[in-house]
């Protein structure tokens, strides 16, 4: 041994014991770190729904390391972000999340796939930031995900202080949370994908008859709670089997698509809008009386008449019935008695049109 007192030479350079304890603190510190990328590695593996695992993802960073802004950006135009989109409805997410062009995403993080830690020139990715927020980020590190070899959005730390993501410090535990959160991302979309496989109309896109019957019961019950009207139509087309015998089986089908889609063009984006059997559809309604779903239905049903399928550049022209019924009729005490009533009314209808197409044949 050799050197001064409280220090020793190793492999040609000598360490003074307070170098030597810093080393340990800082290898400590790194283990208590790679400890809770564990931890939240492990809580997320799990999670089968992009609400839960944006949540506990978010929740688990922010709390663990105490990093005061954490958020997910997602690439517009990729099934992840539409399925997101759509599935996660909560007060975290939607200061938490964005949606952005990919163009945009891409010229920030470049397509390399590694983290990009940075604590200068910080105005171009406010591009980034969710909502209106006012960060008082100093330092970024923006971790990107990828599905199938692309990067399909990042998630986002961003902390008051310059010294917390200075680039050129080591980024591995960064890029294996990256993995481990990409495969999750990949886990989430393949169970999503057999839900909504299991919720929608392979046709129409729109929601299937269990899916709406769902729907319904979870409308009719926060209805009775709070008191708020609830109306149901249901709809179909008049003759649609003639469509089918005239043009074909793929005309009917494309009649069907052409109805569903001004259907839900027509809609307000909290009603809801199902497939009910063949040419049958039905809408949801909430905090709607019956007259209102009335008038809707009368709109519904000319906008229809005025534009009609083309095919081969000619209107395959059509009309339709509906029939209306709402949750403060006498009689209708569940979700079934609603939608039985409105059904009813429908068959009524039918009835009167049919009476008054043979009333016309016979006055001819």
């Amino acid at each position: 041994m050799g050197g001064r007192k409280g220090g020793f030479v190793g492999e040609g350079r000598k360490f003074e014991m307070d170098d030597l304890e810093q080393l340990f603190e800082r290898l400590k510190r790194n283990e208590e770190i790679s400890r809770k990328f564990f931890e939240v590695e492990v809580s997320i593996l799990s999670i089968l729904n992009f609400k839960d695992l944006f949540e506990r993802l978010l929740t688990e960073i922010r709390d663990k390391f105490k990093i005061p802004y954490v958020w997910i950006v997602l690439a517009d135009g990729h099934e992840a972000a539409h399925m997101a989109g759509e599935l996660c409805a909560s007060e975290l997410l939607s200061n938490r999340m964005k949606i952005v062009e990919r163009d945009t995403l891409l010229g920030l993080m470049g397509d390399h796939g590694r983290p990009l830690l940075v604590n200068r020139d910080l105005t171009v990715f406010y591009r980034l930031f969710p909502g209106r927020e006012s960060y008082l980020v100093r330092s970024m590190a923006i971790v990107p995900l990828t599905l199938e070899g692309r990067i399909i959005g990042t998630l986002n730390l961003g902390d008051p202080s310059e010294n917390r993501y200075a680039p050129g410090m080591d980024p591995s535990l960064l890029e294996r949370l990256a993995v481990k959160v990409s495969i999750c991302l990949s886990n989430v979309m393949a169970h999503e994908r057999l839900k909504i496989a299991a919720s929608r109309d392979p046709l129409t896109g729109l929601l299937n008859r269990r899916a709406m019957e769902s729907v319904l019961k979870r409308e009719f019950e926060r209805a009775v709670r709070y008191e708020t009207p609830l109306a149901v139509i249901f709809l179909d087309l008049d003759d649609f089997k003639s469509v089918n015998d005239t043009y074909g089986h793929d005309a009917g089908d494309d009649l069907l698509e052409h109805l569903a889609e001004n259907l839900c063009r027509m809609s307000r984006s909290m009603d809801v809008v199902a497939r009910y059997a063949g040419d049958e559809f039905v809408i949801v309604l909430p905090s709607t009386p019956a007259a209102a779903a009335g008038k809707f239905a009368d709109r519904l049903c000319v906008f229809l008449e005025k534009n009609p399928l083309s095919l081969r550049g000619e209107p395959v022209r059509v009309s339709t019935s509906y029939g209306i019924a709402s949750i403060d009729e006498a009689g209708v005490s569940d979700p079934a008695s609603l939608l039985r009533r409105a059904d009813e009314r429908l068959m009524e209808a039918k009835g009167r049109k049919r009476r008054q197409r043979r009333v016309v044949r016979l006055e001819r």
